[in-house]
């Protein structure tokens, strides 16, 4: 398969991942997160306190947008979007291995896999500070694929990306996985190249019932690897500022055959 191919699909994974990451960060329907920068006082009311508790809650997820996740550090907010992508996502991902070797064989289970450390790749790189599209896209192909591409500026090809769903909390995280893994069945011979569970777990997963507890593990652990290894892109390509808070996200990755 040759990098121009590879690069469209990932080029449309990345326009379905950023607006959901965007979401996620930034939308506060009720205002929780905004509740979290505020004090009691005596005007507040019983609904006051009740929603004030729920952002005390929410607050102490560090989830983006409260007060808490101002104090965390590039760091530590990369490893929150690795723990809490990976527990909601990683569900998804390990389920087939709950009917064993069959379903293993199939290639949901590393479609699945790479659309959700595609969504994870994105989210950190963005916490360092990298929001060019192009940038992600090269990243992904990076550390998912094996394949360095050359960066050209162009327009990027949409005309076949799933408009991203407008929504908040878990299911807009389960739904943009989906949509992810739609656009990269085009790629189905690169997705091996991802990241993996460990061996002890990969044996484990072929086993009915069990196979899915094992298979999460692994999976937990092989999203961990997925993610030092795209902050180890993201500092090792820090120097080139195309790549950093660039105002061209709409720019295409365009490679040689």
């Amino acid at each position: 398969m040759d990098n121009r191919t590879v690069v469209t699909a990932l080029d449309r994974a990345v326009a379905i991942i950023d607006p959901v990451l965007d979401v996620l960060a930034e939308r506060d329907p009720v205002g929780l997160k905004a509740r979290t920068f505020r004090r009691p006082t005596v005007e507040d009311t019983a609904i006051d306190t009740v929603l004030d508790t729920l952002a005390k809650t929410l607050n102490a997820t560090d989830f983006p947008g409260t007060a808490a996740w101002l104090e965390l550090d590039a760091q530590a907010r990369s490893w929150w979007w690795v723990a809490r992508i990976g527990a909601v996502n990683t569900v998804a991902v390990a389920f087939p291995s709950v009917f064993g070797v069959l379903v293993n064989r199939l290639p949901l289970q590393d479609l699945l896999g790479f659309a959700n450390q595609a969504m994870v790749l994105v989210a950190v790189a963005r916490e360092n500070g990298v929001t060019d599209r192009s940038a992600h896209v090269s990243m992904l192909a990076s550390v998912l694929c094996g394949r360095e591409v050359v960066r050209e500026g162009a327009e990027p090809d949409t005309s076949s990306t799933p408009t991203p769903k407008r929504e908040c909390g878990p299911f807009a995280l389960l739904h943009a996985m989906w949509d992810v893994a739609a656009v990269l069945r085009d790629v189905s011979s690169e997705l091996a190249k991802r990241p993996h569970s460990r061996g002890i777990y990969r044996v484990l997963s072929a086993i009915p019932l069990v196979g899915g507890v094992a298979s999460y593990i692994g999976e937990r652990g092989a999203l961990s690897r997925a993610a030092k290894q795209g902050i180890g892109w993201v500092h090792a390509n820090a120097e080139s500022p195309s790549h950093v808070g660039s105002e061209g996200a709409s720019r295409m990755i365009r490679v040689s055959q």
